[in-house]
């Protein structure tokens, strides 16, 4: 046999959870041509995977990526730490199907300006993903906040039953161009109008298409058993799976309460398909929230429309420099982003830990100063969950970034080393690996990833871009008349 590429022996760790073994991995074209303990056969390249990982490329499950893979199709902070594939459109916001007649509504803004949102439908956003070639693979969900900003002239309600009707008929459209499914943001307060009932009647879009239901939850402080019921419920309405983003329990008030919150978690996947994802911090970053302003714990500013220059500061510093309340602080600088140190580690831990959570990074792209979560999720899961803390295994590690988000959210063929699978796949040292990102310097590559494939081309190597860009739009299992 003549392959393009053959890792030899390398310490596989295929994504299904397996242990860990010694293989050979050959690569012919964009797919795994072969797995075996010593392959016969010439490549064009060989590569020695002693003393190295080779696993599947890492699945971000949970990105605001939306806009970025189009405007900056380089997509470093991704690639630099094993991601091949990023889904889009989480928490209620995403770049299509949408129209708009101003500037994007909070948190809409965090995926970009006005001129950023030119696809009306998924199938524009489509092509010019595939138009952009991203060095990333694309899925998205469709924004339950995109569609009522579409169909409403007022979000701070609950939506009519012919805006219902409208966003029902553009949802469906999006599902039939390729959509994975509805994600929602309820927390917020441009959706949070919204009764159960509106929602509801969205997902019972989703089953005729195989599609799943993610939610960042109405609430993640006090209220979140509830919230979660509220989910599930969502899901058994419709009969598709539900995911829970980046699970938490949000407020000092609120620590401890993951013991409750995965309690509740195994009880609905007893009667119905349920997970949820998690980043690997007990920081939370997003818009600028009143609600969530307060002294219990740092609150990081990240940006600020009207006071750039105080990006990158803690409102407590700038509160006092302008001797103000902290809310009145907040107030002036608004609209801005922010970093919540909000989250008990105790909880983080037990939560990453669950067979039933994935990983996903959250980061936000267009932030100046970002969480670092942005560059170094993944990273930091193998080594200072993984390697150091002992959390779970290599091989649970890596389910938790490929095998299981790839079954989880229908992507075909991807997530496992297996003959036949597109080879996106990521060689690492997991005795170097670890999070270079810091909230101090949080766009720092991590040290350790020693080189990328992307659909079975070289895409990222020692710290380096190739300059390949190898990415596509992904379709999920259900979809037909589109090739992956």
């Amino acid at each position: 046999m003549h392959y393009d590429i053959i890792f030899t022996q390398a310490t596989l760790v295929d994504g299904t959870g397996a242990p860990p073994r010694t293989a050979d991995v050959a690569v012919q074209g964009e797919r795994i041509a072969a797995v075996g303990e010593r392959l016969p056969g010439q490549a064009e390249q060989r590569i020695d995977g002693r003393g190295l990982v080779l696993a599947p490329g890492f699945i971000d499950v949970h990105t605001h990526d939306d806009t970025n893979v189009i405007r900056t199709p380089g997509m470093l902070p991704k690639l630099s730490q094993g991601v091949t594939t990023v889904i889009v459109g989480n928490c209620g916001i995403s770049a299509a199907p949408v129209t708009l007649t101003g500037n994007p509504p909070d948190p809409m803004n965090l995926l970009g300006q006005r001129e950023d949102f030119r696809y009306p439908t998924l199938g524009h956003y489509i092509a010019a993903v595939n138009r952009a070639r991203p060095a990333v693979n694309v899925a998205a969900l469709v924004g339950h906040t995109a569609l009522r900003q579409n169909q409403m002239d007022d979000l701070f309600r609950p939506a009519r039953p012919a805006e219902i009707a409208a966003m029902r008929a553009q949802l469906r459209q999006a599902l039939e161009q390729g959509a994975l499914g509805l994600s929602s943001g309820l927390a917020y307060a441009s959706a949070n109008a919204a009764p159960s009932e509106e929602v509801m009647a969205l997902v019972e879009e989703l089953s005729a298409h195989g599609a799943l239901y993610t939610t960042h939850l109405r609430t993640e402080f006090e209220g979140i058993l509830e919230a979660m019921e509220e989910a599930f419920a969502t899901g058994r309405h419709g009969r598709v799976p539900v995911v829970i983003s980046h699970l938490k329990c949000a407020g000092a008030g609120n620590w401890g309460r993951t013991v409750q919150t995965l309690e509740a978690l195994e009880q609905a996947a007893r009667h119905q398909e349920v997970g949820c994802d998690c980043y690997p911090y007990a920081a939370s970053s997003s818009t600028l929230d009143l609600k969530q302003v307060t002294a219990d714990f740092e609150i990081f500013i990240t940006w600020s429309e009207p006071h750039p220059e105080l990006a990158g500061r803690p409102l407590a510093e700038i509160a006092a420099g302008w001797e103000l309340p902290l809310l009145q602080a907040a107030e002036r600088l608004m609209p801005a982003g922010a970093v919540y140190h909000c989250m008990a580690e105790d909880d983080v831990r037990r939560v990453l830990a669950h067979p039933l959570t994935m990983v996903g990074s959250d980061g936000l792209p267009n932030d100046p100063h970002p969480h670092p979560r942005l560059w170094g999720a993944f990273p930091r899961v193998l080594g200072h969950y993984c390697r150091e803390q002992r959390l779970f295994s290599l091989s649970e590690a890596v389910h938790k970034m490929t095998g299981l988000s790839a079954r989880r959210f229908g992507l075909v063929d991807r997530g496992l080393v297996r003959p036949g699978y597109f080879a996106d796949l990521v060689l690492f040292d997991a005795e170097r690996i670890r999070d270079g990102a810091t909230f101090e310097r949080p766009c720092t590559p991590a040290p350790g990833i020693e080189l990328v494939l992307v659909n079975g081309r070289p895409c990222y190597r020692q710290g380096q871009a190739t300059g390949e860009r190898r990415g596509r739009f992904l379709y999920p299992k259900q979809h037909r008349g589109e090739q992956q």
